[in-house]
């Protein structure tokens, strides 16, 4: 199996991506590059400008809100939409919590990918909301 049928496969699986058509999966594949990181890398810094979205495919993430844990993911989650989506600073720290393979697309195109997809645009924007909320309700707000 190539490296983009293999990607395509999982990222079937990741929930934002359900019920997209091989070709768009094969579109998001196209645009993503995969890196892989030991456990403890910061792989964003909350109150930084954000440049990519990530996906991880394997291993654990901790996200931190003002220097607490406010939540732990694993495959099939990303992160990374909130600061490119609004151009904003980064919301949260995100630290690889054990070694992790992620795929990360950059800015121009993910903007561009969610142009092509209004589907995944309003999944982006729907989970979004719930994570702002999430934050607002860690900070006590």
């Amino acid at each position: 199996m190539d490296r983009h049928a293999w990607i395509d496969e999982r990222l079937a699986e990741v929930p934002l991506f359900e019920g997209l058509s091989k070709k768009q999966l094969r579109r998001v594949s196209s645009l993503a590059m995969q890196i892989e990181r030991p456990a403890g890398t910061v792989l964003t810094v909350e109150g930084e400008i954000g440049h990519e979205f990530m996906i991880v495919l394997d291993g654990e993430i901790e996200v931190r809100h003002d220097d607490r844990v406010v939540a732990t993911r694993g495959p099939g989650s990303y992160f990374g939409e909130i600061a490119l989506v609004d151009r904003v600073p980064r919301t949260a720290t995100v630290v690889a919590k054990s070694p992790v393979v992620l795929e990360v697309i950059g800015q121009r195109e993910f903007t561009g990918l969610l142009a092509e997809v209004p589907e995944l645009a309003a999944r982006v924007h729907a989970t979004k909301a719930e994570r702002l909320d999430e934050l607002d309700a860690d900070s006590g707000a």
